[in-house]
C-alpha cells in the first residue's frame, strides 16, 4: 500500500519543468518502479508523448542545420565573377562632327511677290478673259475698260485747245503781221526739227543697246538733237522779241488758258490710258473678282497676281528660340500637302518685332518653286538648325543615361579593348533626337554602347552585336582574348 500511495509522486516527477538532472543509475531505478507501477495505458500514453517530444526536437534542429546553409550559400550565388556573366550589346563609335540644335514650329506658305490689280478709272469692262490659274507676264493686257466718253471729252478738250492757241497767236501777229508770221513759222518749225531730232536719237539709242548699230550713230543723233533744240530756243527767243509791243497781261491771260487746255488734255489722255489694265508683275492669277460685262469702280479689284516660282515660308517661333537663330540658318520644310518630303531653304528674315500675345516672332524661310508644286496658303512644318557647332564630340542620343531628362551630365558606357564596359561621366550639350554633343568626358574615337547600357554594372564584361559595324575593334578584341586564353 505504501508503494500504491506514493507511485503518483513518482509519475508526477518528470514533468516538473524544473526538476534537477539525475543520473544515469536514478533514472533507471525510476523506470523500473514507473515500469512496475504503471498501468499498460499509462505507459503507452507516456511512449506516445515522448515519441512526440522526440520529433519536435528533431524537426527544429532539422529547420535550423537547414536555414545555416542556406544562409551561408545566398552570397556566393548573389555575386558571382565577372567572368561569368557576359552581356550582348550594341556599340558605336564617338565621332567628332557638326551637330545643330533643331527648333520648330507651323508655318503658312506665301508667294515670294503678290500684287492686287485694281481699275483706277470707273467703266464697264470691255475686254476680259478668265484668268483664273493663267500665267501672265508682267505688262500683259488683263482688262480693257470703255472709254467712248472719255474720247469725246478728249476732242472737246482738244478744240479748247487749239482756241487758246489760236487766241495767242492773233496776239501775237497784231503788231508786226510778216514779222510776226516769219517768227511763228521759225518757231514752228523749230519745234518740229527738235521733235524729229530727239525721236531719231532715242530710235538710236534703243537700237544701240540691242546691239543693232554703232554708237557713232547714237552720238551723230545726239548731236543733231543738241542742234535743233538750240535752234528752238533761238526761235522761242526770236518770237518773243517780237511781241515786246503787245500788253503784256493779255499775252499772259492766252497763254495761261492754253496752259490749261494742255493739262486738260493730258488729264483725259492719262484717264484713257488706265482703260487698259496691265499685269505688274509676271505670274500665276490666283484670283478674279470681276469679269468681262461688270461695272469697274475706281478702286474695285479685278484679279490678284502671285509669283510663285519662288516661296515664302512664314513660322511663328517662340522669342526665347529666336535667339538662337540668324539669317543664313539652314532649315527643312515639310509640306502638308506633300507628305513625306523635306525641302531645303534658308532663313531670310527675322523680325524685329515680337507679338505681344504669344511672345513670338516671325521669321522667314525662302523655298524655290519653280515646278509650282506649292500651294500658297499651305501649312508647312518649319525646321531650324540653331547653335551649330562645326567640331564636336557626337554620340547617338540612346548612348547616353542622362541623370535627370532636364539636366546637361549623364553617364556613357565605353567598352575597352578588354571587352569589358566602364561607365564614363560626361557633360551633354546640344541634343537632337538622334545625336548629342559630348562637352566633357569623351574625346571622339572611343567605341560606347548605344543599346544594352541601361543598369549596366561598371566593369562588365560585353559582347559585341555581330549585326552591328561600328563596334568591329572591340569584337576583335574580345576575339583576341579568347584565343590568348585558349591552351
Amino acid at each position: 500500500m505504501s508503494l500504491e500511495k506514493d507511485a503518483p509522486d513518482v509519475r508526477r516527477e518528470p514533468e516538473r519543468d524544473d526538476a534537477p538532472s539525475q543520473d544515469v543509475d536514478e533514472a533507471l531505478v525510476l523506470d523500473e518502479l514507473i515500469v512496475t507501477t504503471e498501468s499498460p495505458g499509462a505507459m503507452r500514453r507516456r511512449r506516445r508523448q515522448r515519441n512526440i517530444v522526440i520529433i519536435i526536437i528533431a524537426a527544429l534542429i532539422l529547420f535550423a542545420l537547414v536555414a545555416y546553409l542556406l544562409l551561408r550559400k545566398k552570397p556566393q550565388e548573389a555575386v558571382p565573377s565577372a567572368e561569368e556573366v557576359v552581356v550582348s550589346v550594341r556599340v558605336a563609335k564617338a565621332e567628332r562632327q557638326a551637330i545643330a540644335a533643331e527648333v520648330k514650329a507651323l508655318g503658312t506658305i506665301f508667294p515670294r511677290e503678290q500684287a492686287t490689280v485694281a481699275a483706277k478709272v470707273g467703266a464697264q469692262i470691255k475686254q476680259m478673259r478668265l484668268l483664273k490659274n493663267v500665267v501672265v507676264r508682267a505688262g500683259e493686257v488683263i482688262a480693257v475698260l470703255e472709254t467712248r466718253d472719255l474720247q469725246a471729252q478728249r476732242a472737246e478738250a482738244a478744240a479748247a485747245l487749239q482756241e487758246a492757241r489760236l487766241n495767242v497767236r492773233g496776239l501775237s501777229a497784231g503788231a508786226i503781221p510778216q514779222a510776226n508770221a516769219q517768227a511763228e513759222k521759225d518757231l514752228r518749225d523749230a519745234r518740229a526739227n527738235a521733235s524729229v531730232a530727239r525721236a531719231q536719237y532715242e530710235r538710236r539709242r534703243d537700237l544701240y543697246s540691242k546691239g543693232g548699230i554703232a554708237f557713232k550713230e547714237v552720238e551723230a543723233a545726239q548731236l543733231a538733237l543738241t542742234n535743233a533744240e538750240d535752234n528752238l530756243r533761238l526761235a522761242e527767243r526770236t518770237a518773243q522779241l517780237r511781241t515786246n509791243a503787245i500788253n503784256p497781261n493779255d499775252r499772259a491771260l492766252a497763254e495761261s488758258r492754253v496752259s490749261q487746255a494742255e493739262q486738260r488734255v493730258a488729264t483725259i489722255d492719262a484717264q484713257i490710258s488706265y482703260a487698259v489694265v496691265r499685269a505688274p508683275l509676271t505670274g500665276v492669277v490666283t484670283d478674279q473678282f470681276q469679269f468681262e460685262g461688270e461695272y469697274a469702280t475706281p478702286g474695285g479689284r479685278l484679279v490678284q497676281i502671285a509669283d510663285i516660282s519662288e516661296v515664302v515660308v512664314k513660322a511663328q517661333f517662340a522669342d526665347s528660340v529666336v535667339a538662337q537663330l540668324k539669317v543664313g540658318d539652314p532649315a527643312t520644310v515639310s509640306p502638308a500637302d506633300l507628305s513625306g518630303e523635306h525641302l531645303s531653304g534658308k532663313v531670310s528674315l527675322i523680325s524685329r518685332s515680337s507679338d505681344p500675345l504669344n511672345r513670338s516672332v516671325e521669321v522667314w524661310v525662302n523655298l524655290g518653286n519653280g515646278a509650282g508644286r506649292l500651294r500658297t496658303g499651305g501649312a508647312a512644318e518649319v525646321n531650324v538648325a540653331a547653335n551649330e557647332a562645326s567640331d564636336a564630340v557626337v554620340v547617338p542620343a540612346s548612348a547616353v543615361t542622362l541623370d535627370a531628362s532636364n539636366a546637361a551630365t549623364g553617364t556613357v558606357m565605353v567598352v575597352g579593348l578588354d571587352a569589358v564596359a566602364h561607365e564614363t561621366k560626361v557633360t551633354v550639350g546640344i541634343r537632337t533626337p538622334e545625336q548629342t554633343q559630348i562637352m566633357s568626358g569623351l574625346t571622339g574615337g572611343e567605341t560606347i554602347v548605344i543599346e544594352g547600357n541601361y543598369a549596366l554594372p561598371d566593369g562588365t564584361k560585353v559582347e559585341v552585336s555581330e549585326a552591328e559595324a561600328g563596334g568591329d575593334d572591340a569584337k576583335d578584341a574580345a576575339g583576341k582574348e579568347e584565343k590568348e586564353a585558349k591552351p
